[in-house]
């Protein structure tokens, strides 16, 4: 009985500590200023979706900025469970748009200044989407093949797909560009897993030891 009870209350301490570490990481994801380490000059990022899995291999000196930025959004669960809300077809595929309106109203503001253009958006290139200059925030998106047309207007490739591009040119193209991303931002992943229920999504991302 004794030994039931031990294992009990240790599994009961695990639970909470789970439970404190979620609340944790929810909490730093509300406040961007928090999450600001700086990246590790090369790392990868495992992306586990509903399509399959695919990595990805980060660059700081490629754009330090945006490494810095990614690194701390995956570490932290940014992308867990959020939606591939816009996929063009042989263009590119587009993440990043937190499932929670708050945490994604947290990070409207949190902008990042531009890095300088190194590489070239190449095919399994990712890069972070703007809205004009100086304007990267969370979204990023993974080109589906060369779009160096794209380089002259400020996109700064911070990395590149090194396992799984099949996975990720399998992502469901079935809503292009339909989903909103005004009601995203009001509404989150409730609007989406409505309104579009077979956008694929990431599952889990996490920075690969």
């Amino acid at each position: 009985m004794r030994r039931l009870l031990a294992a009990t209350a240790t599994l009961a301490l695990g639970a909470a500590a789970g439970v404190a570490a979620q609340t944790a990481a929810g909490a730093g994801l509300r406040n961007p200023a928090s999450l600001t380490e700086k990246a590790p000059a090369a790392y990868k990022a495992r992306f586990d979706t509903s399509a399959g899995v695919f990595v990805v291999e980060v660059h700081r000196d490629w754009a330090p900025l945006g490494a810095d930025r990614f690194f701390n959004l995956v570490k932290n669960g940014f992308y867990d469970d959020i939606r591939f809300f816009r996929v063009v077809p042989n263009f590119m595929v587009q993440f990043g748009m937190h499932g929670t309106p708050a945490v994604q109203g947290a990070w409207q503001t949190s902008t990042l200044r531009d890095d300088p253009v190194k590489q070239s958006n190449k095919r399994g290139s990712i890069t972070f989407a703007t809205a004009g200059p100086n304007s990267r925030t969370t979204q990023a998106f993974i080109n589906f093949k060369d779009n160096s047309g794209l380089d002259g207007q400020g996109f700064a490739p911070f990395g590149q797909v090194v396992e799984g591009m099949d996975v990720v040119d399998k992502i469901n193209p079935q809503y292009r560009e339909q989903p909103s991303q005004a009601t995203i931002r009001s509404q989150g992943n409730a609007y989406l897993t409505k309104e579009f229920p077979k956008l694929d999504y990431v599952k889990k991302a996490t920075i690969q030891p």
